[in-house]
């Protein structure tokens, strides 16, 4: 090989164009590592209104390492997102020292099974007590179902100007509701939206004025329903 020209020129400029690959790589390496790059910064898009702040500076000074350019993204999204009342995180780089932070918050909507909570996308999350809320129960993976239908009855209920303070869901898919003035309605497994829009009608005219008053109506009757006052 050390004869043939043609090939110790192919070899000489392989190796320079290593070199220069080399040379140029530590040189981007040496400018990337500047202080300047230096991570100064985080920045939240909104404030936010359930996570508290101390538990937020907490998470950035547990995620943050390197600078502008190695920090890892999705190590700082992971920290975030194990936060209490935090459902989606988005991080992104803004040069040249700091990084830009959205958070979307958990909007709590009922209790679930008496241990979690459940937001309005019907998800089960972890967080502190947030006060007075509708208590829902019912098989594990059943959340969205349950939501789904919380609205539906809430809609037909709202014609009474009645709020829903509890709703089980039982594991043969029975229905049942608690409503704020202690009042029990089961609607059974099929036609609770009919059921409930009979309970409606009949609520001014039959039910609202005994005495005492009622607090057990089933529902799941073809033609009518069954009621049993307080007591």
């Amino acid at each position: 090989m050390w004869d043939d020209a043609q090939a110790l020129r192919r070899l000489t400029n392989a190796l320079l164009g290593a070199g220069v690959v080399l040379m140029l790589f530590g040189a981007l390496n040496y400018v990337l590592r500047l202080p300047v790059f230096a991570l100064r910064a985080v920045q939240l898009d909104a404030a936010p209104h359930r996570v508290e702040m101390a538990q937020l500076q907490r998470a950035v000074r547990s995620s943050l390492r390197g600078n502008f350019f190695t920090v890892d993204l999705n190590q700082v999204q992971r920290t975030f997102e194990k936060l209490p009342w935090v459902r989606s995180v988005s991080v992104r780089r803004h040069f040249p020292w700091q990084l830009d932070v959205g958070i979307e918050e958990h909007t709590a909507l009922a209790r679930w099974n008496g241990t979690r909570l459940l937001n309005t996308q019907g998800e089960v999350f972890s967080a502190t007590d947030t006060g007075p809320m509708p208590e829902f129960f019912g098989p594990e993976g059943m959340e969205g179902e349950v939501v789904h239908h919380y609205a539906r009855f809430g809609g037909v209920l709202s014609q009474l100007n009645l709020e829903i303070a509890q709703v089980t869901l039982s594991p043969r898919h029975a229905w049942q509701l608690r409503l704020s003035d202690g009042t029990v309605l089961e609607l059974g497994r099929e036609q609770m939206e009919e059921r409930l829009a009979r309970f409606v009608a009949a609520y001014p005219r039959h039910l609202a004025a005994l005495t005492p008053p009622v607090r057990h109506i089933d529902l799941r009757y073809r033609n009518g329903f069954a009621a049993r006052a307080a007591g």
